[in-house]
């Protein structure tokens, strides 16, 4: 069986106290993977955080930039070790697969995702750091077009406590280590496979070992990784966003209830927009914090939530190998009961209806012997008011809210992704000005595409340096 080993700085550790991770339809072990402890994360943190900082700047920026780059195509194409034997691509798609519950043709196109932002890392690097020469952040000052800056790293390794729901989520980290900054990971549970290959990819381009540590583990050592770095990332629920809000050595990556407003302009021509909510709500299964999960309109709501389930709930589950497969299985015991469940209960209240139950042989949760799938699902919401248009769940699930344009900012609530559909100047105004908005797009862009130019959630480069004043006799 496929071993993983805790990585203390590169260097392979194998613990005592060991997990199974299994194949969500059979059962069958798929790996063994090493647990860490608090005690082992606090004590490498202690020994190793600056010492991963100082091998990095050792290599410049722009070299460390290629041997990422060159890691991006390893990890797309290489078979790399992988415990006490290799991982050919295609095993990593299966096993990923295979823990997951993720279709194998979704675990491919993520791959292919994130070896696109790692090949065109210079640019995304580029844009983030506003043009700045890496040299001034190695050195932390030099002249800019005349001027001293002056800049000083806020942490010398970042933690990240990651999930396992998307495989997508791991492009937030890749631009770290060309800024010289270690790597503290914590994997999600059921996806160890990522940041595992991704690190053995980054040691065969070149990246020196000591600068990525790896700790599996349980619910403590995301906490030991997070009350031992200076800065850290974390991913979860709207519990986990509240918890840690107020941190600001920590960013949060929670729900994104992301969000398609049409506007008095748009919202009678709905119809050439249908393909747009399909593909926003179902593309990567609804997994994402960028999926679509609430449409609002003013108007012919009624129609829209009827147009988008009649193409949404028909879609069934079909086996992970099947390359049409567009539902993933929920791999954890209870959790597709419980969202059922509470789904229930919200529709208990007026003014709401589950359009797409009239389009499903069978109704909403589908159970199986080890996993179980929930279908799309589509929800008509008759007004904001009502506490279903404010959900979201970790699959395609969307509400169709009407609501009046002159309400809708205010309605909404915090939103991660919201796509205008207007050509009014006064709504577009009203959208720009929006602080409950993170990232805006204005005409017909699908909230799931990502322009990798652009800051997710903040810009990673701002969240580790500060700039500070600096001057020199």
């Amino acid at each position: 069986m496929i071993h993983f080993p805790i990585l203390r700085w590169g260097q392979p550790y194998t613990s005592l106290d060991t997990t199974k991770v299994e194949h969500f339809a059979t059962g069958e072990p798929v790996a063994e993977v090493s647990q860490a402890n608090p005690g082992i994360v606090a004590r490498d943190m202690r020994k190793g955080a600056e010492r991963a900082r100082d091998a990095l700047r050792e290599i410049p920026c722009v070299e460390l930039l290629q041997m990422v780059k060159k890691g991006g195509e390893l990890f797309k194409s290489a078979e790399l070790p992988l415990g006490d034997g290799t991982q050919t691509p295609e095993d990593f798609v299966r096993q990923q697969s295979a823990t997951t519950g993720l279709p194998e043709h979704m675990c491919r196109m993520n791959m292919g995702k994130l070896e696109y932002v790692l090949s065109h890392l210079d640019d995304v690097l580029t844009s983030l750091t506003r043009k700045l020469d890496y040299d001034i952040l190695t050195r932390g000052y030099g002249e800019e077009d005349g001027v001293m800056r002056s800049y000083q790293a806020t942490t010398p390794v970042v933690g990240m406590v990651l999930p396992s729901n998307s495989p997508g989520v791991h492009s937030l980290w890749l631009p770290i280590l060309p800024l010289q900054i270690g790597l503290v990971l914590k994997p999600g549970p059921q996806e160890p496979w990522t940041p595992w290959r991704m690190a053995q990819a980054f040691f065969q381009a070149g990246v020196p070992k000591e600068a990525i540590a790896l700790y599996p583990g349980l619910g403590d050592v995301g906490a030991a990784v997070l009350n031992n770095t200076a800065r850290s990332l974390i991913f979860g629920g709207t519990a986990t966003v509240e918890q840690y809000a107020a941190s600001p050595g920590v960013q949060v990556h929670g729900p994104g209830f992301s969000k398609i407003l049409l506007g008095e302009d748009t919202v009678d021509d709905w119809e050439q927009y249908v393909d747009l909510m399909v593909d926003s709500v179902l593309t990567n299964s609804g997994r994402g914090c960028i999926n679509c999960s609430g449409i609002w309109a003013p108007r012919h709501s009624r129609e829209i939530a009827e147009a988008v389930a009649e193409r949404l709930g028909p879609i069934a589950p079909l086996p992970p190998e099947d390359p049409l497969a567009a539902l993933a299985a929920f791999t954890v015991p209870g959790q597709a009961a419980a969202i059922s469940a509470d789904i229930d209960n919200a529709l208990k209240e007026d003014g709401v209806e589950e359009v797409s139950a009239r389009h499903q042989d069978g109704g909403r949760l589908v159970p199986q012997d080890r996993c179980d799938y929930i279908r799309p699902t589509v929800m008509h919401c008759a007004s904001p008011g009502v506490a279903m248009a404010k959900k979201e769940y970790m699959y395609p699930f969307v509400t169709v809210v009407e609501c009046p344009q002159d309400k809708m900012i205010g309605a909404i609530g915090t939103t991660l992704v919201a796509t205008g559909l207007t050509e009014d100047p006064a709504f577009t105004r009203a959208l720009l000005d929006a602080r409950n908005i993170d990232r805006l797009n204005i005409g017909p862009v699908p909230t799931i595409k990502l322009n990798w130019l652009q800051p997710h959630e903040g810009n990673i480069v701002d969240f580790l340096f500060r700039p500070r004043a600096f001057q020199r006799a």
